[in-house]
């Protein structure tokens, strides 16, 4: 007996948590655990995803306690049983326990370290109702009571939730300073396993959320490592997996980025399903979009939505690409129109400058540009600087500024290639070579958009790669009405009566696209119509 529970302890303070969970199950069986040894049955359930388990082992040690009169160590586990609620989506169950802990500490008058602990979930649910100002204040006592008692898991707890407060009430370089701080204790392993790997994940989503991709890259590497070191850990692997496709899409690495996030997608719904499934479906609908595979991507969003994940603006910019320009249009304006916060405004306005200017609403593409710029001032991210000058770019070739397009489209390549972000990249060259037509360089226009074809092509980005083909179809000076295989393609489709929807789906391309084809297509012959069109390639035998 003695030696079994030497080997779970062992397993455990060595985070073999699957081992450990067996080892104490088995123990528990035969007889009644030490208190100590019940509640690492809890957590290594915990850890192990087994989120009923742990609930009623932590419910086992909390009677426990009270039975015996240790009622700090009671409220104590009456915390860990509302935090893992809480981290697997069940905020009810979750509410009840963490009541239930703060009613035994009030009617013991005690002044402990789990008044601290209990005020965590009360702090993050008023972030969530979005009063960051208040939940500061609450983040502050957590680490008042913190460092009164010397526990370095509140301490971290109230930094982190600090930390995001602040980013959200717009105070981006005092927040992630905090969070670096809060990283500290992390990395140095002063932590639970619990409270260091949600730390972990959520330091690198506010990362994200306040552009800063190069500590959300250097976390999200961190995080990888400290999961590695624990093969069976199944609450952080999931996101920390969808953390790494992320990474991976940014530098231009899709085809493992979508291994990744299909593997994150798995993690995540098994052997419960975890909240950060949403992101994991989002990332899926990101990568198909881009892609090209439009059915997977619209699947995948919609999955994120059912799990409560915002599909924008990336069910938007899929509307886009289907050709459906009023559905995008409508769903930017939805976001910027409502109270949300500028980092949230800030990753919709890059994607409403494309869509507005899409639509032909010219105005309102220079508007929302406008305002991305003055968001990029104010939180002064590298990521955010590119973006608003490329949306500059965008806008000004609309109005005719070539000269300004190409400075603006210039300096956004320049901060894209420097992030290396190689898709981001190609689409800036791309309106760098429409700046260069703009001002008579057709050479350079030439080059910059066979450097971005090269690039989409590279990364699997077939919308992009059938957008710049196009481009340099209608470039080519042939001097006579020769049209290309893909033209004919397209143009045979025409004269069967396809409509642009049909021809998209047939070819595997946008709306967008096939509009782009026709263009050039009714310029090369000289016809004005569908019909014109059609009668020019029966006449020419083009079909």
């Amino acid at each position: 007996m003695e030696h079994a529970v030497e080997t779970a302890n062992t397993a455990f303070e060595a985070r073999r948590w699957q081992e450990a969970l067996e080892a104490f199950s088995a123990l528990d069986q035969r007889s009644e655990l030490s208190d100590r040894d019940l509640e690492r049955l809890a957590a290594a359930a915990q850890l192990v995803g087994d989120d009923e388990l742990a609930a009623s082992t932590w419910e086992r040690a909390h009677v426990r306690h009270v039975g015996r009169g240790d009622i700090a160590r009671a409220a104590r586990c009456a915390f860990w049983a509302g935090f893992g609620l809480m981290n697997s989506g069940q905020w009810a169950r979750a509410g009840g326990w963490i009541g239930r802990g703060r009613r035994l500490l009030d009617e013991h008058a005690l002044d402990c370290a789990e008044q601290g602990f209990l005020l965590v979930p009360v702090a993050l649910r008023t972030l969530e109702s979005g009063d960051p100002e208040a939940a500061h204040t609450l983040f502050s006592q957590v680490i008042e009571i913190g460092h009164r008692f010397g526990e370095p898991d509140l301490l971290a707890l109230g930094r982190l939730g600090q930390g995001r407060s602040l980013v959200l009430m717009g105070r981006e370089t005092e927040g992630l300073e905090l969070l670096d701080e809060a990283m500290v204790a992390v990395t140095a392993d002063a932590l639970t396993p619990i409270i260091a790997g949600r730390i972990y994940c959520a330091v690198i989503l506010i990362c994200h959320r306040a552009f800063d991709l190069d500590r959300a890259h250097q976390w999200t590497a961190a995080l990888a490592s400290w999961c590695d070191g624990q093969p069976d850990l199944v609450p952080f692997r999931g996101q920390c997996l969808v953390h790494r496709s992320e990474v991976l899409q940014w530098h231009g690495d899709w085809s493992q980025a979508l291994d990744e996030a299909e593997r994150a997608r798995d993690r995540l719904s098994h052997p419960s399903v975890q909240p950060a499934i949403g992101l994991a479906f989002y990332q899926l609908g990101e990568l198909y979009r881009l892609r090209g595979d439009f059915v997977q991507a619209e699947a995948a969003y919609r999955e994120a939505s059912n799990h409560g994940q915002s599909t924008q603006p990336g069910l938007a910019l899929l509307r886009l690409a289907q050709g459906d320009v009023d559905t995008a249009v409508a769903a930017v304006q939805r976001v910027l129109e409502g109270d949300v916060d500028r980092v949230t405004r800030a990753r919709v306005l890059g994607a409403a400058v494309e869509i507005l200017l899409e639509a032909g609403e010219g105005d309102a593409a220079s508007r929302a540009a406008e305002q991305l710029r003055e968001v990029a001032a104010a939180i002064s991210a590298p990521l955010l600087d590119a973006m608003a000058s490329h949306a500059a770019a965008a806008v000004a070739l609309w109005r005719g500024d070539a000269r300004y397009a190409l400075d603006a489209a210039q300096r956004a390549a320049a901060a894209w290639g420097a992030m290396e972000a190689p898709y981001e990249l190609a689409r800036s060259r791309l309106l760098v070579a429409a700046a260069c037509a703009g001002v008579g360089d057709a050479d350079t226009a030439q080059l910059e958009t066979r450097a971005a074809a090269t690039a989409f092509a590279r990364l699997g980005a077939l919308p992009d790669l059938e957008r710049a083909h196009a481009t340099l179809e209608g470039d080519r000076d042939t001097g006579d009405t020769e049209l290309t295989p893909r033209q004919i393609e397209v143009l045979s489709l025409v004269a069967a009566g396809r409509t642009n929807r049909q021809i998209a789906d047939e070819l595997y391309v946008s709306e967008h696209t096939v509009r782009r084809h026709l263009q050039n297509i009714f310029t090369r012959i000289g016809v004005s119509s569908r019909a014109a069109a059609t009668a020019y390639a029966y006449e020419h035998e083009l079909i």
